[in-house]
Formats: C-alpha cells, sequence, structure tokens
C-alpha cells in the first residue's frame, strides 16, 4: 500500500508541473504543455488517471455516490431515527449535492484524461500505443458512467482545445463512439502482454492489473459487452448484437476482476482519496446508512451465503418508540405503527419468536434478541415515520465496507467491473438471442464468481432456491441474472442504478410513493423513481447554448425524465 500512495504522490506532482488542466470542460478545453523531461514514462501518469476516475475524495463520496446511486439503486437507505436527516435526503433534487457529489466530479475528470492521451497519443511526448490503448479503455468506462448519470453530455468535441463550448451528444452516439474506441483499444492490444520494456514497461503502477495489456483487453470486451446489452432494445439501436457477438468471440473477463485495491494507509481523504468507512465513522456517526429493505430480503428469501458477508444482524434489544401527542403525526400514528409492523414481518420475522410487541396507547415496545436478526430499512422514507424506525432494529454495513482508512484493516475495493458480471452478462445476451450459447453455464459461473468475491461459495441452500438455477420464461430468466448482476455491483451505486433503471429489476428496487406520509415523494420527483441526476448548475452559465439544446432533445432537466437507454 506505501507503494501505491508514493506512485500517487509521484504522479501527481508530475501532473501539476506538467499539465495546464481545466476545471469543467463546459469552460474551455485547453492544451496540456508538453513534458521537458525526455525519461519520464507514460506508466508514472497512470495510478492517477485510475484514482481520479475510480477512487473518489470525501465530498463526492458522500455527496454523489451515497446519497444518489447508492440509495436510488435500492442497496442502501438512509432515515432511521439516529440519522441526522429524513430518509428522503438525496431524493429530493440538491444543487450543492449534484454539483459537488457527482457533476463536478465527473466533468472535472476530462482534464486528467486529456492531458493523459495527448501525452500517450501518436506524436505526443511520451508516444506509446498500449498506454494510449489503456486510455481508451478509462475513457469508455468514464464516458459511460457520465452518461448513464446524466444523459447528453459533451464527448465528441469535449477535449478538442479549439472548440470552447462543445456540444452535447446524443446517448446513442456517446455509445456508438465508445464502442469504436474500445475496438481500436482492443486492435491495439492485440497480442502484447506488456507496455513495452525497461522504464516504459508498467507493473505495479497499474492499480488494477500490475500491467498486464491481456487484461486490459478482456475488460474493454466486457466493457463493449455491458454497452451493448444496455442498448438493446433501444430507440434506433442497431448495432448491440454485432457489439455483442464480436465481445465475447475476443474474450471478456473470465477469472480476473477489475478492481481498485483501497489505499488502507491513505492520509488524505479529503484531496486524495475516502472509504466508505470515513464517512461511516466520522461527523459523530450522524450519517451512517443502513443496508435497505430490498437487498436484505432478497439475500434472505434465498439463502444467499453473502448475507453474513455483506450485513450485519441488529444491534436489538429492548426499543421504546413514544408515540405523538401533538402535531399533524397523531393522525397517522395508525398507519405508521402497521408500516413498522409490517417491515419486520416482511423480514421474514415471527412475532413472539423472532420479537416481541407490545402497544399501549402511549408507546411501542419491541423487545428483539440482540446481534441476531437481519432486517433491511425501507428506502426513501418520509420525516413523518422517522421517530418509529429505531436504527437498532436494522442492519448496518460488514466493517469491510464501513472500514476507515489509515487504521491497517481490509477495506472492500472499489469494483471497476467483475468476473462474475461477465459471465451474467454473457448469460443475458444469449437469453437475449444476441449471441448463441448455454445461457445456464455462464449463469451458474457467474454465481460461483460472484460468492467468491465475498469470500464464500455458492451453498446447497442457495442453489435450491429461486434463483439457484437458470429456468422459468426469458423474463423471468432476465429478471434473475439482472438481480445477480444488482448483486454483484453492490458497493458500485452508478453500476447498480443502471441495472435498475434499465431492466426493471430487482423490481423491489424501484422505489416509488404514492403515500408521502410514509415513502416520500421527495419533492420535484412527486413520487416518480430518479431516472437520472439534474446537470451541474455551472453548465447554464458556461454552456448554456449547448445544455439548453440538450434539455430540448432529451426533455427537462429533472431526475424523473428518462434517458435513452431506460425509455
Amino acid at each position: 500500500m506505501k507503494m501505491k500512495n508514493k506512485i500517487l504522490i509521484l504522479a501527481s506532482v508530475l501532473l501539476v508541473s506538467v499539465f495546464s488542466c481545466t476545471d469543467d470542460f463546459n469552460d474551455i478545453n485547453q492544451q496540456p504543455d508538453a513534458l521537458s523531461t525526455s525519461d519520464v514514462s507514460a506508466k508514472f501518469f497512470v495510478t492517477t488517471l485510475q484514482q481520479k476516475l475510480l477512487r473518489s475524495t470525501m465530498v463526492p463520496l458522500w455527496y454523489g455516490d451515497l446519497l444518489h446511486p447508492d440509495q436510488f439503486c435500492g442497496q442502501i437507505a438512509m432515515g432511521h431515527s439516529s440519522y441526522n436527516w429524513d430518509g428522503d435526503f438525496g431524493w429530493d433534487y440538491n444543487s450543492v449535492l449534484t454539483d459537488l457529489g457527482s457533476w463536478d466530479w465527473y466533468a472535472n475528470y476530462n482534464s486528467t484524461l486529456t492531458s493523459y492521451m495527448n501525452f500517450v497519443k501518436e506524436g505526443g511526448t511520451l508516444e506509446n500505443d498500449q498506454y494510449y490503448a489503456l486510455g481508451l479503455i478509462m475513457k469508455g468506462f468514464y464516458y459511460h458512467a457520465f452518461t448513464d448519470t446524466f444523459g447528453m453530455i459533451p464527448y465528441s468535441q469535449a477535449s478538442d482545445p479549439n472548440i470552447p463550448l462543445p456540444v452535447y451528444d446524443a446517448q446513442i452516439d456517446i455509445y456508438k463512439g465508445i464502442i469504436a474506441e474500445l475496438d481500436e483499444a482492443i486492435e491495439t492490444i492485440g497480442d502484447n502482454q506488456t507496455t513495452g520494456e525497461g522504464v516504459d514497461q508498467l507493473a505495479e503502477n497499474d492499480v488494477i492489473f500490475n500491467g498486464n495489456m491481456q487484461y486490459w483487453k478482456q475488460l474493454a470486451n466486457s466493457l463493449k459487452l455491458r454497452i451493448a446489452l444496455r442498448a438493446s432494445g433501444s430507440t434506433g439501436e442497431n448495432f448491440s448484437a454485432t457489439a455483442a457477438s464480436e465481445a465475447v468471440e475476443s474474450g471478456v473477463l473470465a477469472d480476473t476482476d477489475a478492481l481498485f485495491e483501497a489505499f488502507a494507509d491513505e492520509t488524505n481523504i479529503w484531496e486524495g482519496s475516502a472509504s466508505y468507512g470515513d464517512i461511516w465513522h466520522g461527523f459523530s456517526g450522524v450519517g451512517r446508512w443502513k443496508i435497505s429493505q430490498a437487498m436484505m430480503n432478497l439475500l434472505k428469501e434465498n439463502n444467499d451465503p453473502r448475507l453474513e458477508k455483506i450485513a450485519k444482524p441488529s444491534i436489538g434489544g429492548t426499543i421504546t418508540i413514544e408515540k405523538p401527542t401533538e402535531g399533524d403525526n397523531v393522525a397517522l400514528i395508525d398507519d405508521h405503527v402497521a408500516f413498522l409492523k409490517s417491515t419486520l414481518d416482511n423480514a421474514g420475522l415471527v412475532e413472539n419468536t423472532d420479537y416481541n410487541w407490545a402497544e399501549t396507547a402511549t408507546n411501542l415496545t419491541i423487545t428483539m434478541p440482540e446481534n441476531t436478526n437481519y432486517v433491511g430499512i425501507p428506502s426513501r422514507l418520509s420525516g413523518k415515520i422517522k421517530s418509529y424506525m429505531n436504527g437498532d432494529l436494522f442492519s448496518d454495513p460488514t466493517d469491510i465496507v464501513t472500514q476507515k482508512t489509515n487504521e491497517g484493516s481490509p477495506i472492500f475495493p472499489t469494483i471497476l467491473l467483475t468476473s462474475a458480471d461477465s459471465h451474467f452478462m454473457v448469460a443475458e445476451a444469449i437469453v437475449r438471442g444476441l449471441i448463441s450459447g448455454d445461457a445456464e453455464t455462464y449463469y451458474q459461473i457467474g454465481l460461483e464468481r460472484a460468492m467468491a468475491l465475498w469470500g464464500t461459495s455458492v451453498s446447497s441452500d442457495f442453489l435450491a432456491s429461486d434463483m439457484g438455477s437458470l429456468t422459468g420464461s426469458n423474463e423471468e430468466m432476465l429478471e434473475k441474472i439482472a438481480t445477480q448482476r444488482w448483486l454483484t455491483n453492490y458497493t458500485n451505486g452508478y453500476e447498480s442504478w443502471a441495472i435498475v433503471r434499465d431492466t426493471g429489476y430487482p423490481s423491489t428496487a424501484v422505489i416509488t410513493s404514492d403515500n408521502n406520509d410514509i415513502i416520500s415523494f421527495a419533492g420535484e420527483l412527486n413520487g416518480e423513481y430518479p431516472q437520472r441526476l439534474q446537470y451541474g448548475t455551472s453548465v447554464y452559465t458556461s454552456n448554456a447554448n449547448n445544455a439548453n439544446q440538450a434539455v430540448s432533445t432529451q426533455g427537462p432537466d429533472k431526475m424523473a425524465t428518462k434517458l435513452w437507454f431506460a425509455d
């Protein structure tokens, strides 16, 4: 870990000294200055290229991942009695959260990416086709996540220093462009194993694959397959079958995961990189979240061996909840009590066996054995019901997810793309009729790889569950695959959210509301499910004409507006 930190520090110093960057590609694109040192290798910039996209600092991790996609995808939830805000915090549009958490983080990465690509491209100061291919793959991940979050964004003109105000490209064109550049990367890598010899050989500077270019080629194919599946069936799409077939034939990730290991000894969580645990243990614990009801119930209903790896049992004990005696919530007592009771029952708990329930006119007392029951909390809870949702009733994430940095303990890595997801995607492509093959075989390998990611294995009880085999109608099989992909991408909220928006599965993760007294309407969402994030407020001053043109084409700049791939 210390070596990786040294690499980041060196790369950062070099970046600062030689790059002339832009803060936002909506303002202006600038050409980076050329390197003046002939003996510097492109490898010194690779770690920063990866870290800047995959390992965010505190503000984007909190305001971005946790409050938006991690919640919207239905895997974690807030709103319990010990949480500092209501359960719809993040669901109800807040420009500060969107600007600092997501838009600025994504938009500003363009400078890091463009500078790197300019150095390693043909004719660049550090020209190297293998480093360029690696950059194209990183670029593909960047723009795919960016467009799937906001929709139309600057792409074709985003890195051109001669175009100060780039147009916003249609999502279908961005998808096509990414696939074309992935094809270029795949062809460029060919049979190459490394990036070169001597100072040009990429090893530990590549935190993901340690410089193995064949793994990068497989990763490019897996991303190509992901994009093909997401585009499949969307308006005007005519490339998904070809792209999927080419990706599988060329070879996707089979037994290697693309993970960015956390810097467990990171000391600068505000400017270097942060982990979920830095938020969990910071700020006196007021921002702690719970495992969601959707996630928990899926794991429990299918006897999933990952349950104990992902969630802790509820603290439990004797919990007394006082009923309100004045105000509007008095009229809601019966509804709120009934909802809490149904939450425990829907978790599979049996009254007088797993918990005791005693209710009087003034309070409610729940007695639950300590550290025994697994209970997920419902998502998007209204502030009106918050006092009933005592935090000790619901399950926390496990320590490997909430581990704070710089304490010498392991931290769950950042997921870029896993071999499990690759196998599930191949199974999906077969079921959709895009390619031929035995979907069940790929599904089973996907399950094995998914369990291994969490240090466990497929159990006989799980195999006997509904999720244990790929059976049923085509739609039922697609639901199983989507659900497993969603579970496999836990902690990769942007991708999990995209899976839900694209497929509608798992259906329990599509959180809408028709009762603001329990599940919040969430302001402008007005009960609808969030389909995108709104653009950063800066675009309406820095590149207003192009932003407004995108809105007129795509639809209102609101969270409920469906994107091309989900429509």
